[in-house]
């Protein structure tokens, strides 16, 4: 009995001390913060009532102007949330060298679909986006804006048998599903060379593989959200994300799609032929000694994690900022018919393509401001590859703690957007934009690490959007809300509920 006791009382006070060490981490090196509770440390409310931009924006509110950064506890993981935008230029850009990784969850060793180039570190990270960067050329932009144009035609023709279908007296189309059947559309055919077919057959596979993604789920909100916060510490506890089906259905379909394609002889230049053809440029290296090491992004699973995070990136994203700006445009007329006169003044009686898009500046203006105030995430984490001093300051940073990058709070703080609710495109004309800190707009991210897809996922929105104002008028309904009710569930923005627009052809 007294053994027990003594063993109860040991697990306490070890408790106790972990408690202590972890949660009186900022107080002890001076840093400001907020008063942690046990366990969740500053995520009360996470994934229920609040939103990671909630617990962000309360804690940029308490601390920013009052020092460059400020402490939070992410459940068990320590995270400096950086308020001042130097600061945030010297992060990301100029001493980029020690904040390369992004601490976020991957374990290829039991959720192979994890192994990607938004979660790979180092060397590995270094090598696979050296890779990978010649498939986002502009003349590979440019090649594969033909097939989205083509898909855009198809999202026209389903938009008018939607508005057809809709109740004649509203006019009620939901807009968000059919814009992700568009990009799912795109990104089959540009990553896979595979015809998904989603805009004909709303139930087609890959449309339902993209929907399950987001709403199968494999753990609760509470271990997701651990997770995401814990990385290493999930990894090492060999967690997994993604639900079994998901990732077979995706190392399937890769792997059937290089096996046809060998035994075929058949070329598509998308995404999976430049993975092929990394591979076997390695396969030739190592022939020749070159001590290559095929296990760095070149095996069938890593090959099918990097066309994995091309699907959710590009189908989700973008189908979201186009959505949104539909959305806004419904209760600006004034600003929708301006983007509409510009469509037609550059097109005429012509045919949309790569050099015609370049051409429209206010549709740039019009997209920004989507995605200034409905940035896709909430914020950007790097990890503190080593100690660093944060310039004129006591402060080091120690290796291993993440750095937090409030994206969504810096694009709603009103003393940089005066007003920022308000959707105004004009806040992107060139002389606006210059006056502004370069990282007062992070919807991309910035640096060596930015998004390598930014480029893609720009041009399949203005296709979708232009293919759409150019033959529709969209404004709001009984069904419209107004504001719209954002989810707590996921970590990108998405709404709760469907977005419904009323449709009536130009």
């Amino acid at each position: 009995m007294l053994l027990t006791i003594a063993l109860v009382g040991l697990v306490l006070a070890l408790a106790y001390s972990y408690y202590i060490k972890i949660y009186t981490y900022w107080d002890r090196k001076g840093v400001l913060n907020e008063k942690p509770l046990p366990v969740v440390g500053n995520m009360r409310g996470i994934g229920t009532k609040k939103h990671f931009r909630d617990i962000n924006q309360r804690i940029y509110d308490k601390f920013k102007g009052k020092a460059p950064l400020a402490g939070m506890y992410m459940f068990f993981k320590r995270s400096a949330m950086i308020t001042d935008l130097d600061l945030i230029k010297q992060i990301m850009i100029k001493d980029f060298s020690n904040f390369q990784d992004r601490g976020a969850f991957n374990n290829p060793r039991d959720d192979p679909l994890t192994g990607h180039l938004f979660t790979l570190e180092g060397e590995e990270w270094k090598s696979m986006r050296h890779k990978l960067s010649p498939v986002f050329t502009s003349g590979k932009i440019k090649h594969m804006s033909e097939v989205i144009v083509e898909v855009g035609h198809r999202l026209a023709d389903t938009m008018d048998k939607e508005v057809k279908a809709a109740k004649v007296e509203e006019g009620d189309v939901e807009i968000k599903d059919l814009c992700a059947r568009f990009t799912t559309d795109v990104i089959g055919s540009c990553a896979f060379g595979l015809e998904c077919n989603s805009l004909q057959d709303p139930n087609a596979e890959f449309r339902n593989r993209g929907r399950d993604i987001f709403r199968k789920r494999r753990h609760g909100q509470i271990v997701q959200s651990f997770l995401f916060t814990n990385a290493k510490l999930a990894r090492k506890l060999r967690l997994k994300v993604l639900p079994d089906e998901i990732t077979n259905f995706f190392l399937s379909t890769v792997k059937n799609t290089i096996d046809y394609r060998l035994k075929n002889g058949v070329k598509r230049n998308d995404f999976i032929d430049q993975l092929m053809q990394l591979r076997a440029e390695d396969e030739e290296a190592a022939k020749r000694g070159n001590g290559i090491d095929l296990s760095h992004g070149l095996t069938l699973e890593q090959m099918a994690a990097q066309a994995f995070v091309f699907f959710v990136a590009g189908f989700e994203t973008s189908s979201s900022t186009m959505t949104f700006c539909l959305h806004e445009l419904a209760q600006q007329p004034d600003v929708q018919q301006k983007l509409r006169d510009e469509i037609e003044s550059v097109l005429g009686e012509g045919e949309l393509n790569y050099d015609a898009l370049a051409k429209m500046k206010y549709l740039d203006q019009v997209l920004a401001e989507t995605l200034r105030k409905h940035p896709l995430l909430p914020h950007l984490v790097r990890e503190c590859n080593r100690d660093y001093k944060v310039p004129n300051t006591d402060i080091v940073l120690e290796k291993g703690i993440n750095v937090l990058i409030p994206v969504h709070n810096i694009h709603h703080d009103p003393e940089i957007y005066p007003d920022p609710e308000k959707f105004d495109p004009s806040r992107f004309d060139p002389e606006e934009v210059q006056s502004r800190h370069p990282m007062a707009y992070l919807p991309f991210g910035d640096g060596p690490r930015n998004c390598i897809g930014l480029r893609f996922g720009k041009i399949q929105v203005k296709i979708g959007l232009v293919s759409l104002i150019r033959k529709f008028k969209f404004s709001i309904s009984k069904r419209t809300e107004v504001p719209l009710i954002f989810s707590n569930k996921n970590f990108l923005l998405g709404t709760e509920n469907g977005i419904y627009l009323k449709v009536e052809s130009v």
